[in-house]
């Protein structure tokens, strides 16, 4: 039998992962690095058959025909899967339009799936050179810096995101990416205040988000970019 895509989940309606748009989501099995806030930790690891056959997600896609508008592949990490391009062909085939959210870890893979996708979430979770700070592995901060440049370069339609927390990114860091960001070309950037709810880790949980980041930070960040969103699940 042909390889599958490891899938580890399906959502079949979906109005905010992709936007503007009703999607269903494929959650993909898999990823290496090990953020202390991920809420979907149960997909970090690769099992051998999936838990949901590629031949019957596109069974119920197939169901969802002129229903959704479009199919996110996420994770986990999707770009860890190397049947993700062949994944993306099939739904293509069935008329919808493409979306990927990546943590920015395989540059080799996403470079490959990049002219099949309509539409790129990617997270940016701090400076490069700090990388080891939020996901716990060393020098990950390079892959992270070649795939948003591939993303850029790419002209696709992107969102840069950045989930923040007071004990991982102070204002001044905060302001230092984002300017980062900005020089490299991101058009559209969100900061996403971190939720208590799902987090394993105890110690991100147990601190309140409340005022955080400042009225004036959020300012000065949203003045850098075309368009700029703060996502608060704190209030």
């Amino acid at each position: 039998m042909a390889a599958e895509l490891k899938v580890g989940g399906l959502t079949p309606f979906s109005a905010t992962d992709y936007p503007g748009k009703l999607a269903a989501v494929v959650f993909v099995q898999g990823c290496p690095w090990r953020c202390g806030y991920c809420h979907n930790p149960h997909l970090q690891a690769r099992t051998p058959e999936g838990v949901m056959p590629w031949r019957d997600v596109l069974t119920l896609l197939r169901r969802r025909v002129g229903l959704v508008d479009a199919v996110v592949f996420s994770g986990g990490e999707a770009c860890m899967d190397p049947q993700l391009a062949r994944a993306m062909l099939d739904v293509k085939q069935l008329g919808f339009q493409i979306g990927l959210h990546t943590a920015c870890i395989y540059p080799q893979r996403l470079n490959e799936v990049l002219p099949l996708v309509d539409w790129v979430g990617f997270d940016i979770k701090a400076a490069f050179a700090d990388y080891r700070s939020i996901t716990r592995v060393a020098g990950s901060g390079n892959p992270a810096r070649d795939c948003a440049r591939a993303i850029i370069a790419s002209g696709v339609a992107h969102e840069c995101r950045t989930t923040i927390h007071r004990q991982l990114h102070s204002e001044e860091q905060l302001l230092a990416l984002a300017a980062t960001l900005a020089n490299m070309g991101v058009q559209d950037y969100v900061l996403q205040a971190f939720r208590a709810e799902g987090c394993n880790d105890a110690s991100l949980a147990d601190d309140s988000m409340i005022g955080y980041p400042a009225a004036a930070t959020l300012a000065q960040i949203g003045a850098m970019f075309p368009r700029f969103t703060f996502r608060n699940h704190a209030v």
